[in-house]
């Protein structure tokens, strides 16, 4: 699973939750439940405008137990915890905005170029080698350390160690000289396509 697809999952579990919680909220301040004369199960919280989430008597039995204050204390760090991670994920992830382009002969001078358009002068390059379907790529790391990820999907039957050859002497190269970095680490996914062979030539990428 991607971390696209996980963050998105993180989401909307998330939101899902919140949703459902601030429903049963809602429903309990408003008294719908009083007004549709609906006969809740027992337990069901906040059937009313006047109770509380939990009750005097289930908070007096919960704090009696030895379990109940180290998870009351846990449970909120834990998740505290959690979210910070996954922010500083998100942010380190994401990497600059923008790269610094030096200027030949510009004497120290450098312009600045959005990290999609690097992103999307690779794709170009890589998308016309031979045996290639089809590539994604993206641009992580401080701005003085990049680091490449692409994704790569190869015709069925190609020569994957060619295709990262051709890629590395190719836009992997064009992309260290243009940026006038010494390395440009990539980290290559390899995938082969589910088009059959002889179903035609790829079709042409419209830029």
């Amino acid at each position: 699973m991607t971390m696209s697809a996980v963050n998105r999952t993180i989401l909307a579990v998330t939101g899902l939750a919140l949703l459902i919680g601030g429903l049963l909220v809602l429903a309990g301040g408003l008294d719908l439940y009083g007004r549709l004369n609906a006969a809740m199960p027992d337990g069901w919280p906040l059937t009313s405008p006047h109770q509380p989430v939990l009750s005097a008597a289930t908070r007096h039995h919960w704090s009696g137990q030895d379990w109940w204050w180290p998870v009351a204390i846990g449970v909120p760090a834990l998740v505290v915890t959690g979210a910070l991670a996954w922010l500083y994920a998100q942010l380190h992830r994401a990497g600059p905005s923008t790269v610094t382009v030096p200027v030949p002969g510009g004497d120290g001078v450098a312009l600045r170029m959005r990290k999609r358009a690097l992103e999307d002068a690779v794709e170009t390059e890589v998308i016309d080698l031979p045996e290639v379907d089809k590539v994604t790529v993206k641009v992580t790391g401080a701005s003085h350390r990049l680091l490449m990820r692409s994704t790569v999907r190869t015709v069925p039957g190609s020569d994957t160690a060619r295709v990262v050859r051709a890629l590395d002497a190719g836009p992997l190269e064009n992309a260290r000289t243009s940026l006038g970095l010494a390395e440009l680490p990539c980290r290559i996914r390899l995938k082969v396509s589910a088009r059959r062979p002889g179903a035609g030539p790829k079709p042409p990428r419209v830029v």
